[in-house]
């Protein structure tokens, strides 16, 4: 079940309704729970074991650490969270791309070796739960949070369907007092979250699915050589289309999370108008960076122990980020590649620093525009399926591949590096504001028109009604 589905209209409003009725507290907490293995399950029933398994056993062992008083325990229950939670990960989501490889590297040695058929399903969002219910046992490790008493509270923080299979990825600390007392939205938060439904499924089908996903999937699913023209369109608009794909997502989540009373965090913050990398991994999927710095890179050191370790630890950082998008070498290069991006810009700004740099306008757009192009580049990675489409796109972006035959047609080249512009534009006139001030702002007449545009827009754009492009990871 997917957001941009009548089913999941037809779901929600039923839930919406139920949240709604003079229930106890505890009975609407029960219906939000039930709805949740009820919409995680819409893709797979039996998946939902997995999930069911890592709730129970993070739960249960977060209350063991917290009871035990001598170190060496505590650190041993931890270590059973992560080996249970590692494991299911590890098989579910790399077992296939392992046998691959040792299949391979027998191959290379000389050894005849005929690997098995495992064929395992990826259960979709395994890799945002697991982070979900991972957090908690962290925190009650390092004494961050108190342990939740009832297994019940804790089941619905890891499932609740708003952000269950592409995040937000939540700490407890944002989701689970909310669940201490009762909550219906206001009239003002039912409206305020329906806009953002609809803004999210705006981004999503009109615009990523609508106006990039064509251009993209001309370019990367073609298999030939590409022109110049057509690599950097393609990418360019693959760039901005993940960005509303996954926005979208965030969006109406977050949305959805608001017309049932709850707040989640915001998941993203005009990255495209990022100056430099390490202030886009600030705006980018905000509560995935976070995760990562505050249950990795912290971990690891931080940048307590030196230049060298520094570099080491963004390094090791990025390259899980990279292999946690997915089991290929593709996304574990364009971690490194980020790794080294950003061990670069800290290495320049220490060398920079007494620099009298330019601050004014047209430098910061020009670093803007810069950053974009940097971001684009490693985007090819991240979209091409194997290392050899990779290289064959970054031929045609250097111009190796001239004598190859256009694939896209002018109107899609405009309307995709026109709609590129706008958003870069877009982003820059947000990159210091907040999406409530704005709209607090606007009058009643533009708010309303642009809405109702939108919503028309979205209902009348032919689609497939496409999962998310982060569902795979």
């Amino acid at each position: 079940m997917v957001f941009n589905s009548l089913t999941f209209l037809v779901f929600f409003a039923v839930v919406l309704f139920l949240h709604n009725l003079r229930l106890p507290w505890s009975i609407k907490k029960a219906n939000l729970l039930v709805a949740s293995f009820l919409f995680y399950a819409a893709w797979n029933p039996p998946f939902l074991l997995l999930l069911w398994a890592s709730t129970v056993v993070d739960w249960a062992v977060a209350l063991k650490i917290h009871r035990q008083t001598e170190q060496g325990r505590r650190r041993a229950w931890l270590i059973v969270s992560i080996i249970f939670n590692l494991s299911f990960l590890g098989f579910f989501k790399y077992g296939n791309w392992a046998q691959e490889n040792w299949h391979a590297l027998m191959q290379l040695i000389g050894v005849q070796y005929t690997a098995p058929k495992w064929n395992i399903l990826l259960p979709v969002g395994i890799s945002f739960y697991i982070f979900h219910s991972m957090s908690y046992t962290l925190d009650i490790y390092w004494k961050r949070v108190e342990p939740i008493p009832k297994l019940f509270d804790f089941a619905l923080f890891v499932s609740f369907f708003t952000q269950l299979v592409a995040g937000p990825i939540l700490r407890t600390a944002d989701l689970v007092p909310q669940f201490q007392r009762p909550r219906t939205a206001t009239a003002n938060q039912l409206c305020w979250g329906f806009a953002l439904m609809i803004f999210g499924m705006f981004e999503k089908v009109v615009l990523a699915d609508g106006v990039f996903a064509p251009a993209v999937d001309a370019v990367y699913g073609n298999g030939d050589p590409i022109t110049g023209v057509d690599a950097w369109v393609g990418t360019a608009s693959f760039a901005t289309q993940i960005f509303f794909d996954f926005a979208g997502y965030s969006v109406t989540a977050i949305g959805a999370a608001m017309c049932l009373g709850f707040s989640i965090p915001n998941n993203f913050r005009a990255p495209l108008a990022a100056i430099g990398i390490a202030e886009y991994w600030r705006r980018w999927h905000i509560s995935f960076s976070t995760w990562l710095r505050d249950y990795v890179y912290y971990p690891l050191g931080g940048s307590r122990d030196g230049e060298a370790r520094t570099y080491l630890n963004l390094m090791i950082t990025l390259l899980i980020s990279g292999l946690w998008h997915g089991a290929n070498w593709t996304f574990v290069i364009w971690g490194g590649v980020f790794g080294l991006l950003l061990c670069g810009e800290r290495w320049m700004r220490r060398k920079t620093k007494a620099w009298n740099i330019p601050k004014g306008l047209w430098f910061q757009v020009s670093m803007m525009l810069l950053t974009f192009g940097i971001i684009t580049c490693t985007r090819v990675l991240f979209r091409s399926p194997t290392l050899a489409e990779a290289m064959s796109i970054y031929r045609s972006m250097i111009g190796l591949h001239a004598d190859a035959a256009p694939i896209l047609s002018l109107y899609q080249i405009v309307l995709s590096m026109v709609c590129v512009a706008l958003t870069l534009f877009a982003h820059w006139h947000m990159r210091d504001k907040e999406l409530e001030h704005v709209v607090a702002r606007a009058p009643q007449w533009l708010l309303v028109s642009a809405m109702s545009g939108m919503l028309f827009l979205t209902i009348i754009t032919q689609g497939n009604g496409d999962g998310f492009i982060y569902f795979q990871f």
